[in-house]
């Protein structure tokens, strides 16, 4: 059965290779676009100042929405940090008010980050788990409560917890891909840290499952099955791309470069993808071989 579906974000990467496939199952996209629209498929929406083209909801099945300014493309600093939480606010309020203000039977598919978890060890944590500590669990708290004007009257919204997505491309995988083609992708602090990593294709595969199982709402964690640890990746990474891997960067050296970030990415997240699995998803990327070889295009 082909759906209507609107995308925020359909420029980024996840956003991009969902579209991609959708299309290609037969699905209609809509783009959500800031600025004015270049397209038939494009509609324009403001989410900071709260407006939105209403025609973009007629005949929508689902929204999916990934809008918010990149976590790691800047040096964090005040400025970068207040954008990063008003983004994914502004975005998330706009869309659930819009939804919910139709009064239409559509289902939210909203973005969120396994970053709600906070640091927490050696810890397993599933949907169930409690929120954490840090800016980003902070972030996240706020993000998902700003989809309460849907929530509050039942509607129906699905939070997707995004691990760390490897691609080729971009995303959490570009910076430690760089640093290991020029010998410095080594263990990141002490490398003991878990690592929720996911491929692109699973990512996008997930997103799919969710948008066909609407019956799956609440927090949702968008990860591997079983998260490696740092070194592990930086490992894997460099016999992939047959290049040392055994230079560690202290975390002195990653606040110079990243700033406030290094503590996010010092963290250790065990995150398991307990929704996804009981409600059928089954995962084609299963070891850290298996996820970095798919974002690499290699075997």
């Amino acid at each position: 059965m082909s759906r209507t579906i609107a995308i925020t974000g359909a420029s980024g990467l996840i956003g991009g290779a969902l579209s991609c496939e959708l299309r290609k199952r037969g699905d209609t996209v809509r783009a959500l676009v800031r600025r004015d629209p270049r397209a038939e498929h494009e509609f324009r929406w403001d989410p900071q100042a709260g407006t939105i083209d209403e025609q973009v909801l007629d005949g929508v099945d689902v929204v999916i929405n990934l809008a918010g300014a990149g976590v790691g493309e800047h040096r964090w600093n005040t400025e970068h940090k207040t954008e990063i939480l008003r983004s994914r606010v502004g975005a998330t309020r706009t869309i659930s008010t819009a939804i919910r203000d139709r009064g239409a039977e559509i289902r939210l598919v909203n973005g969120s980050a396994v970053g709600f978890y906070g640091d927490r060890g050696e810890e397993c944590l599933s949907e169930e788990s409690p929120a954490g500590t840090g800016f980003l669990a902070e972030v996240v708290r706020a993000w998902e409560g700003a989809a309460e004007p849907l929530v509050s009257v039942g509607g129906n919204v699905a939070f997707t917890r995004f691990g760390l997505v490897m691609a080729g491309s971009g995303g959490a995988l570009a910076p430690l891909l760089k640093a290991t083609k020029f010998g410095l992708g080594g263990p990141l602090g002490s490398g003991r840290q878990f690592w929720p990593i996911i491929s692109l294709r699973d990512t996008v595969a997930a997103l799919i499952h969710l948008i066909e199982h609407p019956e799956v709402t609440g927090p949702v964690n968008l990860v591997g099955v079983d998260p490696p640890r740092q070194r592990q990746v930086a490992a894997e990474l460099g016999r992939l791309l047959h290049r040392p891997s055994m230079l560690p960067a202290p975390r002195l050296g990653l606040r110079l470069v990243v700033g406030q970030f290094a503590d996010e990415i010092l963290a250790s997240q065990r995150v398991l993808p307990e929704v996804l699995r009981n409600s059928g998803f089954a995962h084609r990327d299963t070891t850290v071989h298996g996820v970095l070889a798919s974002a690499l295009g290699v075997r």
